[in-house]
């Protein structure tokens, strides 16, 4: 197979700062999103990944994870957010409704 990744290009896409700040937001909830799907199937934290046992260094919360593991889920949720705006989709911040989660 000669597999040649074609993204949709997002080098001239610039983000500003009211934008820039969900990303964070998105990388984290991206990481709780993959724990919580992984915890469910029965995976632990473990000091290396083990699929046999079902062990995974990063089933920890987002603000223990290092650096770059962090930094592999900001780039996913920068990608994704310049890939919107690429496609000429808009984000705008409206007052966020009240949930069980932030009451």
């Amino acid at each position: 197979m000669n597999y040649e990744p074609k993204p949709i290009a997002t080098q001239g896409v610039h983000l500003g700062p009211d934008i820039l700040e969900l990303t964070e937001f998105l990388a984290k909830n991206a990481h709780e999103v993959w724990a919580r799907q992984r915890l469910a199937e029965g995976w632990t934290h473990g000091p290396h990944r083990d699929d046999a046992k079902k062990e995974h260094p990063c089933l920890m919360p987002y603000e223990q994870l290092p650096e770059r593991e962090k930094e592999y889920d900001r780039n996913a949720a920068l990608e994704t957010l310049k890939v919107i705006i690429a496609l000429g989709y808009g984000i705008e911040k409206r007052q966020r409704p009240q949930t069980r989660a932030n009451a």
